[in-house]
């Protein structure tokens, strides 16, 4: 059973990894953890597992069986976000899909323009109205990181414009504590209170780890700040197999794995029931040819999510990318195919929609073709009603074979339950031509100035923005008097 925007469909997902292999790798998992363990660089974090009865030595710490699985007997199934609204948007757990773009590309494909330039705070602006405009889109990250503010604090930009240009639900990147403390602040200025945010969340972060056995103090201490007070968080390490671990899968996703229950059992440690989503993408073998991170590789692709269905855990996922840095063909199935594993594969969160070049650079316009892949998708894969209704005996008895069912009340009825494309071109070549000779590159580039020029997202109070703007500029002040 897979649902998409919590509608459930009759549509068999499917596992890369049998119970048995995902069996295999948890044991694997395990006996890292007690024989190897983890490098953990935060010594807070090392008291508080040393504390919950791991072997602590320097920096290394060890866990057993026993800690992994009253871990794993607390942390939560699903994970929860409201939108700015308060109104419970996303259930993420089981085979429940939601889809939204990524963060900190570096640089944009300017739809404008068609070349490549650097992301300035505007692109921020531009990208997250983009997002709550999409009908695909369930969340919406930054995507760019700006060129046009200062790098040390470039996340309170992000997250005020954000705040101020969406109500959809919110996934945040911060590069320290002092970034995650702030952006939890602004959105409980938002909230109203403290209190209100935590009882009815719209926002998480996601915090990346150096690697399944290297868990690096900025993001621990982030970790154990959002676990103190219940917040939703993405922990997730990353390995680079055949660079900092096995070139092989199965090696691969065990030291990750290992990563990930250190993270579980920790947020557990300091808050039972604490909400932790896992990895549903890496645990597979680097591109050894060009040694680039790249985005899409095909042994990686549904291996981590099936560890996160076999915890019966929330998994944060990756579709919607490419490698390419045009909007050619490569780009065209990469982006089609991440998202269909993606989607088969029960990934809850996917992220890193409209991302190109390694994460380097993002499109928005790349981003409206993703979102009408989606609604094929979406419908491609969703169950058939049968029953007597749709099966229309009594109309083909009534109409035979000569009839014209076009004006029959029964198609009347449901033709508008049929998937019609956004995007996409489906005319005779003389009427495509009549309209222009578009590409689908031109037509989403269209798509993304009509968005801008049209879509009005639910505006904030006045006050409301006085007071995240403060937090942006106290950032400011803080820095010049360093």
């Amino acid at each position: 059973m897979i649902e998409a925007h919590q509608v459930p469909i009759a549509s068999a997902p499917y596992s890369r990894l049998s119970r048995k292999e995902c069996e295999h790798i948890h044991a694997a998992s395990l006996e890292i953890l007690d024989r190897v363990g983890v490098d953990v660089h935060y010594a807070e974090a090392r008291e508080l597992l040393r504390r919950g009865g791991a072997r602590v030595d320097g920096i290394r710490v060890r866990l057993s069986e026993t800690m992994v699985q009253r871990a794993l007997s607390t942390v939560p199934h699903q994970m929860r976000l409201c939108d700015r609204n308060g109104r419970v948007v996303i259930r993420a757990g089981g085979y429940r899909c939601y889809f939204g773009g990524g963060s900190d590309c570096l640089y944009v494909l300017d739809h404008r323009t068609g070349t490549r330039r650097k992301a300035v705070l505007q692109d921020v602006i531009e990208a997250a109205i983009v997002q709550d405009a999409l009908p695909e889109i369930d969340f919406v990250m930054s995507m760019f990181l700006p060129s046009d503010v200062d790098g040390r604090i470039y996340d309170r930009y992000q997250m005020e414009a954000m705040l101020n240009h969406t109500t959809k639900p919110i996934v945040f990147v911060t590069p320290d504590l002092a970034g995650c403390v702030a952006a939890v602040e602004m959105c409980e200025i938002v909230a109203g209170s403290r209190q209100a945010f935590q009882e009815r969340p719209f926002a998480a972060c996601y915090i990346n780890l150096t690697s399944g056995l290297i868990a690096n103090a900025e993001a621990l201490q982030k970790s154990i700040y959002l676990a103190e007070r219940g917040l939703p968080q993405m922990y997730i390490p990353l390995n680079a197999g055949g660079v900092n671990a096995p070139v092989t899968t199965a090696g691969c996703m065990a030291m990750l794995n290992a990563g990930t229950l250190l993270g579980i059992v920790l947020t557990q440690l300091i808050r039972e029931g604490a909400p932790v989503a896992v990895a549903g993408w890496n645990g597979g073998p680097y591109n050894l040819q060009t040694m680039v991170g790249n985005y899409v590789l095909a042994e990686e692709q549904g291996v981590a999510t099936a560890m996160g269905k076999f915890y019966d855990l929330p998994v944060f996922g990756l579709g919607g990318a490419t490698d390419s840095k045009v909007l050619d063909q490569q780009c065209g199935f990469e982006v089609t195919l991440s998202l269909m594993t993606a989607l088969l594969h029960g990934a809850n969160f996917v992220h890193d929609v409209g991302f190109m070049d390694a994460g380097m650079q993002g499109s928005l316009a790349l981003m409206v073709v993703a979102d009408d892949i989606l609604s094929f998708l979406r419908a491609a894969t969703k169950g058939v009603r049968v029953d007597d209704e749709t099966l229309a005996l009594e109309v083909v008895e009534e109409l035979g074979p000569t009839g014209s069912y076009l004006e029959h009340p029964h198609t009347l009825r449901h033709f508008r339950e049929a998937h019609y494309s956004r995007l996409t071109d489906k005319n005779v070549y003389a009427v495509w031509a009549s309209h222009g000779a578009t590409s689908m590159e031109m037509r989403a580039a269209q798509r993304v100035e009509a968005i801008l020029a049209e879509h009005r997202p639910s505006s904030l109070s006045e006050d409301v923005k006085r007071a995240l703007r403060e937090v942006v500029l106290r950032a400011e002040r803080e820095l010049g008097n360093s």
